[in-house]
């Protein structure tokens, strides 16, 4: 009987790591590596902010930006930043007045290479893009942090920085919206106006020109020939 059982506890031994081995073995034939960007692509379709057209200048999201709500996007930067009168550097510089201030100017902070050699100053456009993608915009930045994909969050955050400062920025004006042009409207509007106009210009046809066949007969002076046609007639 032990004979027996220990037999088949061998079997069962045996057919488990020969089940194992193939699962294995099958795992580094087949291996698979996640791909980037799950799904798959559809010819024609853009997905959402992958065309740099489609999303509109910073200047329409600032002309309505809230600082109050920048104040509540900040939370995800007060791990490294303090934007306090007066407050002092931590794992990042402090941004109180950061808002017109040269780029890596902030004094105290060792700012990389990379940021000190963007020049020019914090002005809309420069911050727009540096919390857009921080190292897309200076390649080699310290700046851990990935960016802001939300335009409406940058400009909200924006115009937070921008009121923790004794003198603020003006904020630029948005953009005019283009008037849409309807050229099929137009098209068909000018369409219109040419047969009026071929129509007010048609000659009418006497009653000797048209001969017998009184259908040849148009224009205002159908109904009065036709009439006096009529009236010879009963004469």
């Amino acid at each position: 009987m032990d004979d027996r059982f220990n037999t088949i506890a061998g079997w069962v031994l045996g057919a488990g790591i020969v089940a194992l081995g193939s699962s294995v073995l099958a795992g580094e034939i087949f291996h698979n590596e996640r791909p980037e960007k799950m799904g798959y692509p559809i010819e024609g379709v853009v997905a959402e902010g992958e065309d740099g057209a489609a999303e509109q200048p910073i200047e329409t999201f600032l002309a309505s930006a809230d600082a109050a709500k920048g104040e509540q996007v900040f939370k995800k930067c007060a791990a490294c930043h303090n934007a306090e009168p007066g407050g002092a550097n931590a794992l990042g510089p402090a941004l109180y007045g950061v808002m017109g201030n040269p780029v890596a100017g902030h004094p105290g902070f060792a700012f990389s290479a990379a940021l000190k050699e963007k020049g020019g100053q914090w002005d809309w456009a420069q911050m727009n893009a540096w919390l857009s993608n921080p190292k897309k915009f200076a390649p080699g930045t310290k700046m851990t942090f990935a960016g802001l994909g939300n335009p409406e969050e940058r400009a909200n955050l924006m115009a937070f920085l921008n009121s923790r400062d004794a003198s603020p920025l003006p904020v630029p004006a948005a953009p005019a919206a283009a008037e849409p042009t309807d050229d099929a409207a137009a098209k068909a509007g000018s369409g219109q106006g040419d047969g009026a106009q071929k129509a007010e210009n048609e000659p009418v046809l006497t009653e000797q020109q048209t001969g017998a066949n009184p259908k040849n007969v148009g224009g205002e002076g159908a109904a009065k020939l036709t009439g006096s046609r009529d009236a010879k007639k009963t004469q």
